[in-house]
């Protein structure tokens, strides 16, 4: 199974921020350690180009070039510098390579981060510089076209779903009159951000919620979906925020409830043969471990649905060699 990571551009954030930044080389180490079929490969940088699919030609050039106003940094909740910007390139460049790897016959494939479903096309948020998800949907859908033109009856079609502890206000900014994509949010309803966003299904959970409504929620919201959308692309959003043991989630899943819900992403997207990528989105584990025992349950839960695509008959969505 195909994995990318930018684990080697590292913030230098100052002491007792709240971001993570070391999870992300520790979940590599766990993960090579432990999952030796997860295939490392350094993500490459979306071009300027690429993000211009989603991002305006202003913020690109101030992300850049280091021209955010201080205000702007604030918002996105990073100090501007040069591994700052690469590290962001790097991020969307590894979901554009877990999507092609998906929909080249791999079935499944991730980024090592990625989910940074608060960044809007102008402007980033929540320690989210550009938008992951949203260009490589954009950028999926081009190739698609410009692979089989003459055949193409409608563009790819993209569902987002994104089971983060906080709303993808962003990426439902982005996608509000697009109807090729699909945004399904499941999110705490008072947590960050304080303005949401609509997206084409939005599910808000009380504070405390537990696994078993939960779930019940997750089911719905994913008949829903099928109901109202027959996606050709499936990227999902693997939060590990709504864990119990999470400092910003605010709501109460077990070890259990998180396995439950991914397990439950994973055979709906493979019940309906629908390539996925994933992202790795939140996770503010009160200890770093929990966040990554978390993630690591994700990734050897993805992996063992990999497995069930390599045995099954691999018909790739297109004939392009992997990247």
């Amino acid at each position: 199974m195909f994995a990318y990571y930018a684990d080697h551009f590292v913030l230098p954030l100052p002491q007792g921020h709240r971001f993570p930044m070391g999870k992300y080389a520790a979940l590599r180490d766990r993960l090579t350690r432990g999952l030796p079929l997860v295939r490392m490969q350094q993500a490459q940088p979306a071009s300027d180009g690429e993000l211009a699919l989603v991002h305006t030609p202003r913020y690109i050039d101030a992300v850049m070039q280091g021209t955010l106003t201080p205000a702007e940094q604030r918002e996105i909740g990073f100090p501007w510098t040069p591994a700052m910007a690469e590290r962001a390139r790097r991020s969307v460049g590894a979901t554009v390579q877990a999507c092609r790897a998906a929909l080249s016959g791999e079935g499944i494939a991730a980024n090592l981060a990625g989910g940074t479903h608060h960044a809007y096309a102008h402007k980033g948020g929540g320690f989210c510089v550009f938008n992951d998800a949203a260009v490589a949907a954009r950028l999926m859908q081009a190739e698609w076209a410009r692979q089989g033109a003459a055949q193409r009856q409608q563009p790819l079609r993209v569902a987002v779903i994104d089971l983060d502890v906080h709303q993808g206000n962003g990426t439902a900014s982005i996608f509000r009159d697009d109807p090729s994509v699909f945004t399904l949010s499941l999110h705490g309803e008072k947590n960050f951000p304080f303005r949401k966003e609509p997206s084409d299904l939005d599910v808000e959970l009380p504070d405390g919620c537990t696994d078993a409504p939960y779930i019940e929620a997750l089911e719905w919201a994913l008949g829903e979906l099928e109901r109202r959308f027959e996606p050709d692309l499936v990227i999902y959003l693997a939060g590990a925020d709504p864990h119990e043991g999470d400092r910003l989630g605010r709501l109460k899943l077990t070890d259990d409830g998180m396995e439950a819900r991914d397990r439950r992403v994973f055979e709906w997207a493979w019940a309906r043969r629908i390539p996925l990528a994933m992202t790795m989105a939140g996770g503010y584990g009160r200890d770093i471990e929990t966040t990554l025992r978390v993630q690591f349950n994700t990734w050897r839960l993805a992996l063992s649905h990999w497995q069930r695509w390599q045995a099954s008959e691999r018909t790739p969505r297109w004939q392009n060699a992997l990247p």
